[in-house]
């Protein structure tokens, strides 16, 4: 892969400051960003979740088995009479004891639980796609959040670069006012360039801030958690149309998840259909059960066995409550079927729409560069011309606001590079590489 190294520009704070705070890298603000984001978090439990449904689903096909245990107790006073005998029998504190187990198991078959089965696997390959959606959004606005930050930093750069200028300038008309060999008009110009960089430059450290905020609210860590920034902004050049569109055709998460949607429908139409059919159901229980009575003509009862049993069911009528079920079912694929080609639509388009300004933007980057190659030397021309008295104060500061306007071109146009670059990535799925998970971005 060919890749073109543009150095983003850094910000590096006065003296030993910067070795106390963090080097926070592209790669360690993704790291750290899909440990800490809290809607990755909660995707990654929703996988879960899901997960375990299915799970749990599959005792639909599994047997039930039940074992009860029961044993009871009794103390009573009888009289009891009896035909051949004219006088009654009393018995005073007859005791009768019941004691019972029993083990029961119970098997059915029945078509919509085994479709049903299938639908929740289908549930959990959609979540475990949706857990990959959030992962990959995540992943594109923790670099959009990253790189806007490093552009900002490099406009700080520009404009401290630019404030050093109008300083010097400042000095030399100062100088030049004191030996009257400038009026002070020109002197209070160059004071209120230098004002007006100044108040730019209070600006932009507040953009800075602002940037920083929004980064680290992507990594769920305080708002004043600091760091500095240094690295490189890689931005690819063979970026392919075709392949792109072709790999989201195959790649793309949300397409993925649409795609399974409709075949989830379809599943909810088979298994709704499926209720139709007959349902087998196979029971069988073992039973141990002993009473004891002292009154009475038995005695003890004792009983131990078994007994099996099938039943076989079917839903003559349901108030055609299972029809209209069926029927809104086969509208709901309908719909979904109508999703998943407006998705493929809206894809194609987007794609489409940011190749044309990633193309757009690297005409532009080639443009901007050149233009300000001359511009930089046409300012240190205008520069050395002032010092000398040759031109006048508003010849140079149209010369330095024309490099400030040509390099803030630059950087937005290797800026917006950028931030294509990460949404084609996104649209076509290629976030990660398929063998390691690395970002590519």
């Amino acid at each position: 892969m060919i890749k073109r190294f543009l150095p983003a520009v850094f910000l590096w704070l006065a003296g030993g400051a910067l070795f106390a705070q963090e080097l926070l890298t592209f790669e360690k603000v993704i790291q750290l960003g899909l440990e800490n984001n809290f809607d990755v978090n909660i995707a990654i439990n929703e996988r879960e979740i899901a997960a375990n449904q299915k799970q749990m689903g599959l005792g639909a096909i599994m047997p039930v088995v039940d074992a009860r245990y029961s044993r009871t107790a009794s103390t009573e006073d009888v009289e009891q009479q009896f035909l051949n005998d004219a006088s009654p029998r009393i018995i005073e504190d007859a005791k009768s004891q019941n004691e019972t187990f029993s083990l029961v198991a119970i098997y059915g078959i029945s078509a919509d639980a085994l479709i049903a089965l299938k639908r929740l696997g289908k549930l959990t390959e959609i979540s475990e796609l949706e857990a990959k959606v959030v992962v990959e959004n995540t992943v594109a606005n923790l670099s959009f959040a990253y790189y806007r930050l490093v552009l900002e930093l490099q406009r700080n750069r520009l404009l401290r670069e630019t404030l050093e200028l109008s300083q010097r300038r400042l000095d030399i008309a100062r100088a030049q006012y004191e030996l009257g060999q400038q009026s002070k008009s020109a002197y209070l110009a160059a004071q209120v360039d230098y004002n007006a960089d100044l108040s730019l430059l209070v600006s932009q450290e507040q953009v800075i801030q602002t940037a920083k905020i929004n980064l680290n609210e992507l990594l769920a860590v305080p708002a004043t958690y600091n760091y500095v920034v240094k690295d490189t902004i890689l931005v690819e050049e063979n970026l392919l149309l075709e392949d792109l569109i072709d790999n989201s055709l195959h790649h793309n998460k949300q397409l993925l998840v649409t795609q399974r949607q409709e075949n989830l429908a379809f599943l909810q139409i088979r298994e709704l259909q499926a209720q139709r059919l007959p349902t087998l159901t196979f029971n069988g229980n073992y039973n141990h059960s002993v009473q004891n009575s002292d009154a009475g003509f038995i005695i003890q009862n004792k009983r131990d066995g078994y007994n099996f049993g099938a039943t076989i069911g079917i839903n003559l009528f349901s108030g055609f409550t299972l029809n209209r079920r069926i029927q809104t079912a086969k509208l709901e694929r309908v719909n979904q079927q109508y999703a998943l080609e407006q998705y493929e639509v809206q894809l194609d388009a987007d794609i489409h729409r940011t190749f044309n300004i990633y193309e757009n933007s690297k005409k532009r980057l080639e443009i901007e560069q050149n233009n300000f190659n001359v511009v930089e030397e046409n300012t240190e021309i205008a520069f050395e011309r002032f010092k000398m008295g040759l031109t006048g104060f508003l010849e140079f500061r149209d010369a330095q606001v024309s490099r400030l306007e040509a390099e803030n071109r630059l950087i937005d146009a290797i800026f917006s590079i950028k931030e294509t670059e990460i949404e084609l990535m996104r649209l076509s799925g290629k976030i990660f590489y398929q063998g390691n998970g690395e970002p590519v971005l």
